[in-house]
């Protein structure tokens, strides 16, 4: 089969690979029709080198046709469409029985210390192969998979695997207030979602700030006020409490993570990794690594005191400085992880099987054949042609 596989920083490439086969007893194969470019896959592209080998099959955004199913799967059948889950989840141990899908202690990796394994996601998350790929093997297969109707194009339900349930989850930790004020800092896949999201669920101030034109237009055109930090520069404090009634939001959600524009010394320090041995880089990141911190201050400067701040985006340093002063002055309230997929499917699935309330439809700014993904991942990374999100089709 065709797939997307690392090579190296910023070197990724179509390969052909074996086809995955049936290894396990509850094992289904997936014929993958749409497959998602996350920005999370950018942090594989550009910084998490140490963490990968060349061949490691990329992406976690999936969906397709079940095409064979291992011996023990009683709840599927070849010919059913599927969304899979970026996290790998067994769904029946103590943590996914709590919700807690991406904390599931079958699949832990404990050799780092870290949650649920993900799929095409790095020794840090089980290096599990992804879904930029024609093919894919889902374990779990009573459980994990989401079957999805047929009838309305993928892209009705491909967000169902990633992009959906992180907004969602982001919308709910922040505990936005029937008709209060949420800021959404980052108006990529997540953030965009993530303001579409506050808006249905009854939030009364809508707040998306971005940098990029082409996304604050995007946020426009569904109603959302928008904040250019390019025209607000070193004003944006004051523009968003001029929105909020003086004191700022009630809550603030940081979809931007590491991929923030900030700190040059923490931009140095992530590239410097990439010339040590892989061994030495993995250290030092897993121990002393720091991330480029700007969005997750601004929101602590944003957000009303008592307020609350949602982390969605990824943040990869262990050694991450915070300003703890001034986060127990204001009596804030921060809560963060990876989407638990799982968990928001029962109250996602209603709003993707009618109408089109989130505007899942027209989301995709780009759909290309999987054989266009290395120039996509470049376009991706450096926000040309107004790609906010892009679907391939292996």
């Amino acid at each position: 089969m065709r797939a997307l596989t690392w090579h190296g920083k910023r070197d990724v490439r179509v390969d052909t690979v074996p086809d995955p086969a049936i290894r396990d007893a509850d094992d289904v194969i997936v014929q993958v029709t749409t497959t998602g470019l996350c920005g999370s896959d950018l942090h594989l592209y550009e910084v998490l080198g140490p963490f990968l080998d060349p061949g490691d099959i990329l992406g976690h955004e999936p969906m397709g046709i079940v095409q064979e199913v291992g011996p023990d799967v009683t709840t599927l059948k070849p010919g059913d469409r599927v969304v899979i889950p970026f996290n790998v989840s067994c769904g029946t141990c103590f943590m996914c029985d709590q919700g807690l899908q991406s904390q599931c202690e079958t699949t832990q990796v404990r050799e780092h210390g870290t949650g649920a394994s993900l799929f095409g996601y790095t020794k840090l998350y089980g290096q599990v192969p992804g879904g930029q790929a024609q093919y894919l093997r889902v374990p779990f297969g009573n459980t994990l998979p989401i079957r999805v109707p047929q009838g309305p194009s993928d892209d009705r339900f491909v967000y169902l695997s990633d992009v959906l349930p992180t907004a969602w989850q982001a919308v709910e930790y922040a505990a936005v207030p029937p008709g209060g004020s949420v800021a959404v800092l980052g108006l990529g896949p997540i953030g965009d979602m993530s303001a579409r999201i506050a808006a249905h669920r009854g939030a009364g101030t809508v707040i998306g700030i971005d940098l990029v034109p082409e996304r604050l237009e995007r946020a426009r055109r569904r109603g959302i006020h928008t904040l250019d930090l390019q025209e607000c520069g070193d004003h944006l404090t004051d523009a968003v409490r001029d929105l909020t009634g003086g004191r700022g939001p009630d809550a603030v959600i940081d979809a931007v993570g590491m991929e923030a524009h900030g700190s040059r010394v923490a931009a140095a320090a992530q590239g410097m990794t990439s010339l040590l041995p892989d061994a030495l880089a993995s250290a030092m990141m897993k121990r002393a690594g720091i991330d480029r911190l700007s969005a997750l201050y601004t929101a602590i400067d944003l957000v009303r005191r008592g307020g609350t701040i949602s982390v969605s985006g990824v943040y990869g340093g262990a050694a991450d400085p915070l300003p703890l002063l001034t986060m127990f002055d204001k009596q804030l309230q921060l809560r963060m992880g990876q989407a638990n997929v799982r968990r928001w499917v029962d109250d996602i699935l209603p709003l993707l099987t009618d109408e089109d309330p989130l505007g899942v439809d027209d989301f995709a700014t780009h759909r290309l054949t999987l054989e266009q993904a290395p120039d996509a991942y470049e376009m991706f990374q450096k926000k040309r042609d107004g790609a906010v999100k892009v679907l391939f089709t292996p």
